[in-house]
């Protein structure tokens, strides 16, 4: 970075302003040709939301104006990760700037074809730790459970486009069956996260049946829920679907954030709802080239989630699978976002920085380096300000 573009970054951090400039139509969808005589009962169903996602690149012509780039890679998509987005989301993005960091979460490219040489199919390694079907067993006290293949929307970075998108699978909770009898074999576990795919896709009486099933086995102490609704399809939460999930307390509700873009009045309903229902919420975040790998943008996107009860929790490295090489930025920008965070805002706004180590590594925390020195019982440190003092023990 040169000093004239560290001094911008620095005016930006001062300021906490960034131009979150909403799409021109995002505040009434009948502007949008392809929704212009929806009334707006079924615009607050998910289920018509669903219904209706824009699956071709003829429905999304309708909506923005494609570039070459994404009408191939939209073609090339067809059968893979294809291409679904929730009339929501298609509001919110920029029809005319194919760099609206909503439109590159969304639509395919050609850059999804190109493989990087160090990207795998399975980078986390989650198939080989899978001890039963749906079901990943990595960390000792915990589990991920994949309870489904199905999202609202399919992002473009995502980790698991081996397993998501849109194939057949079984509606019974029954499939989940051996998974839950190895947790209930297993009194290590005490934590079990529920991800997918969305798990929040799935319909009520499934997701209470799963919910029932795990919080039944005694040395399970609580349950996490991983999904991106609240922000790809906010309508998803139902007064009837909140009052499942406060059945099940302790229960935290982990959500996908990436860009302050996102955080609209719709999606802080969605967020109040679950609040005020006593539902404790985090945020995930993914590092993502050109969309939000600049410091003033990431802690914009950190002050706005606090603000609506939204605890940020971590800030991934973009995982090396295939086919997203165009998304990853070099570690040492997360490592500078840090910087930036630490000591210049908030502590509950600063998350954790972490590489999810290849081949099944794990989380690894990654971070600035305020250690400059140690010997025994002396400690040399540098603050946030980069002024040294010494620890002594």
């Amino acid at each position: 970075m040169n000093n004239n573009t560290a001094v911008v970054e620095q005016q930006k951090l001062q300021q906490d302003t960034i131009s979150v400039r909403p799409s021109k139509r995002s505040q009434d969808y009948q502007q949008i040709v392809l929704y212009k005589d929806v009334n707006p009962l079924d615009w607050e169903d998910w289920h018509w939301q669903l219904k209706h996602r824009i699956r071709t690149k003829e429905e999304l012509a309708q909506v923005i104006k494609l570039t070459p780039e994404e009408e191939q890679g939209i073609k090339k998509a067809s059968g893979r990760l294809s291409l679904a987005i929730t009339p929501y989301w298609a509001t919110l993005i920029d029809p005319e700037d194919p760099n609206c960091p909503l439109r590159r979460q969304a639509v395919p490219v050609m850059s999804e074809s190109a493989i990087g040489p160090h990207e795998m199919v399975d980078p986390l390694a989650e198939d080989r730790d899978s001890p039963a079907p749906h079901l990943v067993h990595r960390y000792p006290d915990r589990v991920l459970l994949l309870a489904t293949e199905h999202c609202a929307m399919y992002c473009r970075h995502c980790t698991r486009r081996r397993l998501v998108g849109d194939h057949q699978e079984s509606n019974s909770v029954s499939r989940f069956d051996a998974a839950v009898e190895y947790i209930k074999s297993n009194r290590k576990i005490r934590d079990v996260l529920i991800s997918g795919g969305d798990p929040l896709i799935m319909q009520d009486e499934e997701i209470e049946v799963l919910l029932q099933k795990i919080s039944s086995i005694s040395h399970v102490e609580f349950l996490r829920l991983g999904t991106r609704v609240p922000v790809t399809l906010p309508q998803r939460i139902t007064e009837k679907l909140v009052n499942i999930l406060k059945k099940y307390s302790p229960l935290w509700i982990s959500i996908h954030f990436n860009h302050p873009k996102e955080i609209t009045k719709r999606c802080k309903i969605a967020c109040d709802m679950l609040s005020d229902a006593g539902i404790p919420l985090g945020s995930q975040t993914v590092l993502l080239k050109g969309i939000n790998d600049r410091p003033y943008i990431m802690r914009r996107l950190m002050h706005d989630l606090l603000k609506m009860r939204v605890r940020p929790y971590y800030i991934y490295q973009c995982d090396p699978v295939k086919g997203t090489q165009h998304f990853r930025t070099p570690v040492a920008v997360g490592i500078n976002i840090m910087e930036k965070l630490r000591g210049h805002t908030s502590g509950y706004a600063v998350p954790t920085y972490v590489i999810d180590g290849p081949g099944g590594g794990g989380k690894i925390p990654i971070g600035p380096n305020y250690i400059l020195s140690q010997a025994k019982g002396k400690y040399v440190l540098r603050n946030y300000k980069g002024k040294i003092y010494t620890y002594l023990e």
